[in-house]
């Protein structure tokens, strides 16, 4: 349920990585189930589970659950050998896990599923086979909705380095006393026509008999890696300017699309409208986007667009487009093309009047999610009390 939970929290992350995974395994073509696959397996998870702890078609419940340990525990294990991808996905963004460690875990989990399936207690049913298939029915439908509000109004919870709040600056920088990047290189020389490798200790500086040939450099413990690593921007002309948009003391808007084609025309014309007003009250304005440069020719329109890495666009807003603003270096507000402020919010803050946004979308996309977690967590509670008293009985 947790695993469930937190990938519904951030569908487009799912989707990102079965994107990887078919990237890995050359299965590209199967690209564009990205998304509907990570939305589909965050359900199951969820719904297995909870049928599991809730006891509603517990059987049924236990059943998906061996389905996915079946399928995911060796997938884990030819992951952890080969290492095409060096993050599970399993838990979203909120906890990263190695591939070993991974596979270790679903090991405890299938000996756990084991003990549920074995013991002897009989299941318990309190509703008729309809009712308890109809409540799933709801309960699904409820999870469902809930990972198209994460889409369409961004994460519920930010898990990523890029949050309301932070300088990105300070995420940048490697503590004093951190531990660096461990090495090992070694040399290969050649004498006699015979090749043999050395290490810095013992290379043959003063021997000129042996002839360099050449050294390998291998990656034996990475070290400390700061949250925000990769953040570049720089124009179609190759001008950098991630130092002009990281120490700004005025109000930038970053548009942020990673593929312009593969946004809506009408979100960008949208985004494009608000970038001119912005422009017109005093704001930087720029367009984020990976782009090639040929084909951003086809949508200049007078605006800025700008080269980023696609995986920093994607760690920086899961929504395309998506807007960020910044001010003096600090995230000031991120928004999915739906939650957009209306101009005149953008007006005032360029005035320094200060106004708080219309969060009432949001609010209602909160107030709606807690509303889901406590009515899942009541029938759970509700039923495992029934079933104790039947048991009892």
């Amino acid at each position: 349920m947790f695993s469930g939970i937190v990938k519904a929290i951030d569908p487009l992350g799912s989707a990102y990585k079965f994107h990887d995974y078919f990237m890995a395994f050359n299965m590209r073509w199967l690209d564009f189930l990205s998304l509907p696959l990570g939305i589909l397996l965050c359900t199951a998870e969820f719904i297995s589970g909870f049928a599991v702890i809730s006891g509603i078609r517990r059987k049924e419940g236990i059943l998906g659950v061996s389905l996915l340990m079946l399928i995911f525990t060796p997938l884990t294990l030819i992951l952890a050998i080969t290492n095409p991808v060096t993050d599970c996905g399993c838990f979203g963004d909120a906890i990263h896990l190695t591939n070993w460690q991974t596979f270790w875990k679903n090991v405890v989990l299938a000996i756990l599923l084991v003990i549920v399936i074995t013991e002897k207690k009989q299941v318990v049913s309190t509703l008729s086979a309809a009712k308890e298939w109809l409540l799933t029915g709801v309960v699904v439908m409820l999870f469902v909705l809930f990972c198209i509000g994460n889409l369409r109004y961004l994460p519920l919870i930010d898990f990523l380095p890029y949050k309301t709040g932070v300088r990105i600056a300070d995420q940048m920088t490697i503590p004093e006393g951190a531990e660096p990047d461990q090495y090992l290189t070694t040399f290969i020389y050649e004498k006699d026509g015979e090749q043999k490798e050395f290490t810095l200790e013992n290379y043959p500086a003063d021997d000129t008999t042996w002839i360099f040939v050449d050294q390998k450099t291998v990656l034996l413990k990475k070290g400390y890696e700061p949250p925000i690593h990769d953040f570049a921007i720089t124009t179609l002309d190759g001008i950098d300017l991630t130092n002009q948009i990281l120490y700004h003391d005025g109000y930038t808007l970053l548009m942020i699309t990673k593929k312009l084609n593969e946004a809506d025309s009408k979100k960008l014309l949208n985004g494009f409208e608000t970038g001119r007003f912005v422009e017109d009250v005093g704001m930087n304005f720029l367009i984020l986007t990976s782009t090639s440069s040929d084909e951003i020719r086809n949508y200049m329109n007078g605006l800025q667009f700008c080269i980023a890495d696609e995986t920093t666009l994607k760690t920086m807003l899961r929504a395309n487009p998506g807007f960020m603003l910044i001010h003096n270096g600090v995230i000031e507000g991120k928004w999915s093309w739906a939650t957009l402020p209306k101009n005149e919010w953008f007006k005032n803050i360029a005035l320094g009047t200060k106004i708080s946004k219309d969060n009432s979308a949001r609010l209602l996309f909160s107030i709606f999610s807690i509303a889901v977690g406590l009515f899942v967590l009541a029938v759970i509670l509700v039923f495992n009390i029934k079933k104790h008293c039947s048991l009892n009985k």
